[in-house]
């Protein structure tokens, strides 16, 4: 379930910021509305647009780089139900459902998740407010820019404590997208 709240569920700070002349993945967290974070994560890929969105968008594209089992209803007020239990199945209590609530195509998506009693209780709280939002933008005909916005986190020390949970996890997948994307083959297999 950690790594469900690692991509999907982000926060960020404007006062936060990391090195990142070698990295591949950019984190920032902008917390300068008082009562609400915004983790914002972006990366270059190597690949032209419909590849990325393919990634995002289908059965294929979540095992290869996310997940080890997918299924995917995609369109608005779809959804995706991932399991991370290579053994496991979709709709077993390890399955995470992610929420369609709307998208552009090729442009953005924006999710939701059904928070599972693994969650922390502060987020089952606040699930209501909990969102993520995928920005892709064509750089050239071989290179896309991906953005992800994880969006009303509070900003509290309980979800300031999970910050660099989040980062570190989201960057590894977003690396292990990249790693996809670029070569064919995942950095990590679910």
């Amino acid at each position: 379930m950690r790594r469900f709240i690692i991509l999907f569920f982000c926060i960020s700070f404007s006062s936060f910021s990391q090195n990142t002349t070698k990295k591949r993945v950019v984190s920032v967290i902008d917390s300068s509305e008082v009562n609400n974070m915004v983790l914002k994560q972006t990366f270059i890929v190597n690949v032209p647009l419909d590849s990325a969105w393919k990634a995002y968008t289908t059965k294929k594209g979540w095992e290869s780089w996310a997940t080890s089992i997918a299924e995917i209803d995609f369109k608005i007020n779809g959804v995706i139900k991932t399991n991370y239990n290579k053994n496991g199945k979709i709709g077993d209590e390890s399955t995470i459902t992610l929420h369609i609530k709307n998208y552009i195509p090729k442009k953005m998506i924006t999710l939701q998740a059904e928070l599972s009693k693994h969650f922390p209780k502060f987020m089952k709280e606040d699930e209501k407010d909990l969102y993520n939002t995928i920005l892709f933008e064509e750089v050239n005909s071989t290179q896309t820019k991906i953005t992800s916005y994880g969006i009303g986190y509070k900003h509290n020390e309980k979800y300031m404590s999970l910050m660099k949970f989040f980062i570190e996890g989201n960057e590894k997948s977003y690396l292990n997208l990249i790693t996809y994307l670029e070569t064919g083959k995942p950095s990590l297999k679910y």
